[in-house]
């Protein structure tokens, strides 16, 4: 590709430094690459195409970004590189040309409690100066206006050297934080359910307690029982007052029981260190079902959810406090910011409003700044990462996005598009995984790799221009101007789900019927509503199964085969036919390899240099001991049955020695969502976002329901793949199943028996259901902008 070059005056030629027009990559191995050799043009957009786990991301993000940040990593000093992670360079023979990359990827944002969108975007730093200058009455410094700060105070004597002499002095300090005393700057407090955490009518001894852990005579319970606080054979509910504050809210106190120091404390502060203190999606299962039952979160009555004290919601500029300016709509609240004519603060209001203008920019204005960045979908962290490039003035930089339309509708696309030509436009190199078509047009060069997934994928099938790849033959090609065409008929409701006055979040008072026995699909721009409509008012349970964009967490220990429960029945088998414990056939348990406890592989830490992983010489990389792979079952070791593929799988447990119907069932659904390449001993942390989007989809079908809630299934698969998720969507309604779906991909609106659209704009401009109606009936009434792009979609 040719590029614009400036010449040396004194030769006319063209000068050296201008040649690196190109980043090479030759010979990239990560994960299934094969060999992989590539020239992108630097300062072009270039977009990555394939199917789920063909090697995008192994290329883009675990070569090219990766190399990039390790190099720039060596820069520090050894010192510095050790409180740094330490990155391997990736298997790949050159890599040449590189420039600093920025990654922008989908990772959500953490769950934790305290962190917003304000507080991730540096939105609530830049407020919290701005009320301490303007705002009155005034409190102090900024971190009076935080709610991660509390506010706290003390004296003291201290000793100081003085001219030779020891002197004693007396200091006191205060520090004003903004945090509310009472919730601790989280906006809720949490009440537990009494009759969830033990049963009054019982003592002790009879198994009063009911909170998981604490049955059956272990050390728990027998704290309680054996405490001498109360008598353990009578009632609870016969307890004194003093004997059921010692029950519930003793504070720490050593004791000994059956001749063993322990520290025993009232259940409930027990309870909220144990469990309540931890991410709910980290808890087992059992103990999440047991904090869902007995804890209810409600706003916190002193400080309203707004997590500040008294003195932070006191002081305001023009009537507004900042628990005001957050709780705002940001696109409302840039308005507001730049009213204030205030010269004092002038470059902060700047700098203040263009951040500000940058979520409105990218489409994220509905927002507020006191949303828990917990709560984002994987598509508007993604763009809440991309606030802080976009007015930078950086340029010759590689920029790395990872689906970057994610949770996106086509009226909101355009403007991503235009952000990507504008970052590329500022002389930088402009990197995009992506699936679709209406970003793929925009490339200015396209690397298709495939020509399948994982083991049949990972060598580059086509590389050229969008016209070239349009002709080029590759499933991509063949299918980027596939349209799905409205439905000739569609199915008739069974019945209908009453949603009745709905007012989550934005919604405002939205009475819906949502038909059951079809396929309905759930639509409008981001940030209309709907996530909000669907979760809020059709809570999963009670014959709802609800799959939403939480990822899947799992360590390199966690594969498909663990992570489905398809492992249970076959190490039963194995244990049935050998005679043998079925602890064996875990590589996590009794049978993994003494050598690397399992692994198969032996990591050599090697401090601020990268480590060394190495495949172990003891089980050659079976992680199970030797003697655990002399038991069979159908003529094949445990080792050799995790490295067969679904398909192979299928075939393997369908039918013969090996029959076994439990697993065959699991593997069957995991073909149907197309994962039948995937290997079922395959580490969870080499699959690419839509196998994981899939994989959990596959588990969740086995889940009893007659309902089910589908959070944007699409997301991260191929345009190839978007035609078997509508084949796995119609077989769920034809088996009896309603499904409803919450998605923006028109080919899926196409599909659809029911649509529901609403709008017509984002945050408080949307929360209204501005259509319902078959998907005919939307592309004529052409009201909406969703049915003027599914219209443009159809070719109607």
């Amino acid at each position: 590709m040719s590029m614009a070059t400036s010449t040396d005056p004194r030769t006319a030629e063209p000068h050296t430094a201008d040649s690196h027009d190109l980043i090479r990559v030759h010979g990239a191995r990560e994960n299934n690459l094969k060999d992989v050799s590539v020239a992108l043009p630097k300062r072009r957009l270039t977009v990555f195409t394939g199917v789920s786990g063909s090697g995008k991301s192994s290329l883009v993000f675990d070569t090219v970004a990766a190399e990039s940040q390790r190099l720039i990593n060596e820069t520090y000093s050894a010192f510095v590189q050790g409180f740094m992670p330490t990155l391997a360079r990736p298997e790949v023979d050159v890599l040449d040309g590189l420039t600093t990359v920025i990654t922008v990827d989908q990772q959500r944002m953490g769950a934790d409690p305290r962190s917003t969108v304000g507080t991730a975007t540096d939105a609530n730093a830049m407020l919290r100066i701005l009320f301490s200058r303007l705002g009155t009455p005034h409190i102090g410094s900024p971190k009076a206006f935080s709610f991660n700060v509390a506010s706290i105070s003390g004296a003291g004597a201290v000793t100081v050297q003085r001219a030779g002499q020891t002197v004693k002095e007396r200091r006191s300090f205060s520090i004003t934080g903004g945090m509310c005393p009472r919730c601790e700057g989280r906006g809720t407090v949490t009440d537990l359910d009494l009759t969830q955490l033990y049963d009054a009518s019982k003592s002790l001894t009879e198994g009063a307690i009911t909170v998981p852990g604490y049955k059956g005579g272990g050390w728990n319970s027998r704290l309680y029982a054996e405490s001498g606080f109360f008598d353990p054979d009578k009632p609870i509910s016969t307890f004194s007052e003093q004997e059921l504050h010692d029950f519930l809210h003793r504070e720490p106190t050593r004791m000994k029981i059956a001749g063993i120091n322990m520290t025993y404390e009232g259940l409930i502060p027990r309870i909220q260190k144990s469990m309540l203190a931890k991410d709910r999606e980290g808890m087992q299962p059992h103990i999440r079902e047991f904090v869902d039952r007995a804890v209810t979160f409600t706003a916190c009555p002193d400080c309203d959810g707004t997590r500040l004290n008294e003195g932070a919601r006191s002081s305001k500029i023009r009537g507004i406090s900042i628990a005001d300016a957050c709780a705002m709509q940001i696109s409302d609240l840039a308005a507001w910011v730049r009213d204030l004519d205030e010269p004092s603060v002038a470059p902060l209001l700047e700098a203040l409003g263009e951040t500000l203008d940058s979520f409105v920019e990218i489409g994220l204005g509905y927002l507020s700044l006191d949303r828990p960045a917990g709560t984002l979908s994987g598509g508007e962290a993604q763009r809440t990462k991309m606030i802080r490039h976009l007015g930078s003035s950086l340029t010759d930089v590689t920029y790395v996005f990872d689906e970057p339309t994610t949770g996106l509708h086509p009226h909101d696309i355009q403007r991503m598009n235009d952000l990507l030509l504008r970052l590329r436009d500022k002389g930088n190199t402009v990197l995009v995984v992506e699936h679709k078509p209406e970003v793929i047009a925009i490339a200015d060069h396209v690397v298709d790799l495939g020509p399948g997934a994982g083991s049949a994928g990972g060598t580059v099938c086509f590389e050229g221009t969008v016209d070239g790849l349009r002709t080029s033959g590759t499933i991509t090609g063949r299918h980027f101007d596939d349209r799905a065409a409205l439905k000739k008929t569609v199915r008739e409701p069974t019945g209908a789900l009453e949603i009745r006055g709905a007012s989550t979040h934005n919604l405002r008072e939205v009475d819906v019927d949502v038909p059951l026995g079809v396929l309905t699909v759930v639509t409008g721009v981001a940030g209309s509503g709907k996530s909000s409509l669907v979760h809020g008012s059709i809570p999963a349970g009670a014959g709802v199964v609800s799959i939403d964009q939480t990822p899947i967490r799992g360590s390199r220990r966690s594969n498909p085969a663990t992570y489905t429960g398809l492992l249970e029945p076959i190490r039963k088998a194995f244990a049935k036919a050998n005679g043998v414990k079925p602890a064996l056939f875990s590589a996590n348990s009794e049978g993994a390899c003494p050598t690397c406890n399992g692994a198969g592989v032996v990591y050599t830490d090697l401090a601020m240099m990268a480590g060394v992983a190495t495949t172990c010489e003891e089980c050659d990389g079976k992680r199970f001991e030797a003697s655990v792979l002399d038991y069979h079952l159908g003529g094949r070791d445990i080792s050799e049955v995790l490295a067969m593929s679904v398909t192979e799988a299928e075939e393997f447990f369908g039918a013969g020695d090996a029959h076994i119907p439990a697993a065959h069932r699991i593997l069957r659904r995991l073909a149907d969502v197309g994962l039948g390449y995937l290997t079922i001993g395959q580490p969870l942390t080499t699959l690419s976002g839509g196998e994981r989007q899939r994989l959990k989809l596959a588990t969740h079908m086995a889940d009893k329901g007659g309902v089910y809630v589908l959070d944007e299934p699409t997301a991260g698969l191929h345009l190839a793949d978007v035609e078997q998720l509508l084949g796995l969507l119609d077989r769920l309604v034809d088996s009896g199943k309603s499904v409803i779906v919450v998605e923006h991909h028109q080919a899926v609106m196409a599909h659809a028996d029911w649509i529901i659209d609403l709008g017509p704009g984002a945050g408080h401009d949307g929360g209204r259901v501005v259509f319902e109606g078959t998907p005919a009936d939307l592309v004529r009434a052409r009201r909406t902008v969703t049915a003027e792009h599914l219209a443009a979609y159809v070719g109607a």
